[in-house]
């Protein structure tokens, strides 16, 4: 391994431990009680050090959102190629978001603190924009299969996209949201894609056109 690649690996190495200290302070503290120097001493890195990767912790907190959001998309890319129905995909996407955030809990907090209280937050504007569009990715995906629903004779032509995406992504995030930090540690999974998949399924039935044709 030539110097420079060392020197590449090592500054992701650090890029990670700040990325993986912030998050953990983030969920345990809040975003305004944490602080640049309370990030440092998690990672075990000097403050200056953290200066030489990230502007403030806006920006590691921007970049905590960015790279989760783009596991996500890297999870769900295939979803559309040769679909057995709409339905199906949209039954599955909603599984995958929820698993995503069953397996990594403070990613859902500070994902409901963005949205909440982005004026709160300060980012940086292109930052602030970049968070939005990729947020919206995800909200796109759930549009594709609407569209490709209605395209192949599965949903209603009449669908007003934008409304039932929002609604579907407004329930995804209420039914996590309801049961994801309460109750019974061993049964919250089962609660919520139980749920979720118990709404999809009436929300799917409203919008057939098998209904319709009734």
């Amino acid at each position: 391994m030539g110097l420079e690649e060392r020197r590449k690996r090592e500054r992701e190495n650090r890029k990670t431990a700040i990325l993986r200290a912030a998050r953990r302070l983030f969920f345990e503290k809040g975003f305004k009680s944490v602080t640049v120097e309370s990030i440092a001493r998690k990672a075990e890195l000097s403050k200056g050090s953290i200066y030489l990767y990230y502007k403030g912790k806006e920006e590691i907190y921007a970049h905590i959102l960015l790279n989760d959001i783009d596991k996500f998309h890297d999870r769900i890319s295939d979803l559309l190629i040769n679909p057995i129905s709409a339905s199906e995909v949209l039954i599955r996407l909603s599984s995958i978001y929820v698993d995503f955030f069953l397996n990594d809990r403070e990613l859902f907090r500070i994902l409901v603190r963005f949205m909440l209280h982005t004026p709160d937050m300060n980012l940086p504007e292109d930052l602030n924009n970049h968070i939005i569009k990729t947020t919206n990715k995800t909200i796109s995906v759930i549009e594709q299969v609407f569209i490709y629903g209605i395209e192949k004779g599965e949903f209603q032509a009449t669908l007003n996209l934008r409304l039932n995406r929002n609604a579907i992504w407004g329930m995804l995030n209420g039914i996590i949201s309801l049961h994801l930090f309460t109750g019974i540690e061993k049964n919250r999974a089962d609660i919520i894609q139980n749920t979720v998949k118990a709404g999809l399924e009436i929300y799917i039935r409203g919008i057939s056109t098998a209904l319709q044709a009734r």
